[in-house]
């Protein structure tokens, strides 16, 4: 009984294939909701945009107008307010990235500066920073942490 079923929806398929290779072209809109709604049925989706491609192609050159979807205008991405916020920097980080109050992005941007000057990152564990002098009084005596802890290390020496 299953095989049964099986060769009547195998026919019913076959049967859509042919009906979807001989109907008319389709225009943009009919595309579109293809390729939004059922492209899924198709199987390969790379093929079906092919073929879909050549169609609209050929409905070009036959003089069919064919018009673009219009494109939503991005705004440029606003930085976060927190971010940009001036912090006051202790007299210990100060002494790394200056004393003057400036936001936590430059204040990061800053402390890589210096790390990367003086070659204070791991050679083989990137993520480690191997602190000189100045750097272990901001982490508080250790002589390596990794990057991420870093972070936490730091903002104790700021004051928002």
């Amino acid at each position: 009984m299953a095989g049964h079923r099986g060769r009547h929806r195998r026919r019913e398929r076959r049967a859509r294939r042919r009906d979807d290779s001989t109907s008319k072209r389709k225009t943009g809109q009919q595309l579109k909701q293809r390729v939004t709604a059922g492209s899924r049925e198709e199987g390969n989706l790379l093929c079906f945009l092919k073929s879909s491609f050549k169609r609209l192609a050929l409905s070009i050159t036959e003089g069919q107008q064919y018009l673009p979807m219009p494109t939503k205008n991005k705004s440029a991405r606003k930085p976060n307010a927190a971010f940009m916020k001036p912090v006051q920097p202790d007299d210990v980080l100060g002494a790394v990235v200056g004393a003057n109050p400036l936001p936590r992005t430059e204040l990061t941007k800053k402390l890589w500066a210096y790390i990367k000057k003086n070659g204070l990152q791991d050679k083989k564990i990137r993520t480690q920073i191997n602190a000189d002098e100045m750097l272990k009084a901001v982490f508080g005596g250790k002589a390596s942490v990794s990057m991420f802890e870093m972070t936490k290390l730091v903002s104790r020496h700021v004051k928002a």
